[in-house]
C-alpha cells in the first residue's frame, strides 16, 4: 500500500510513518507477508482487506479512547 500510488491524502502528513509501521504490525499479526519495496501485488484482495480493516478498527480503538478521556 504505497502511499506514493494512492489518491488518499492524509491529512496529518507525519501520521505516514506511523501508519506503515501499523500495516506491517497488522500483516505480520495475521500471517500475511507484506514486500520491503512497497510492492504488494501478489496480495489477495481478501488479505489486503483483512490489513485495511484493522487499520481502521484500531484507529477508530484509539479515536474512542481519546473522546473518552475529554469527558
Amino acid at each position: 500500500m504505497s502511499r506514493s500510488s494512492s489518491r488518499n491524502q492524509l491529512v496529518v502528513p507525519q501520521a505516514n510513518a506511523a501508519l506503515d509501521q501499523m500495516k506491517y504490525e497488522i500483516a505480520q499479526q495475521f500471517g500475511i507477508q507484506l514486500q520491503p519495496n512497497g510492492y504488494n501485488g501478489q496480495l489477495l484482495t481478501r488479505e489486503a482487506g483483512t490489513i485495511g480493516g484493522n487499520i481502521t478498527r484500531t484507529l477508530v480503538q484509539m479515536a474512542e479512547q481519546q473522546l473518552a478521556g475529554r469527558s
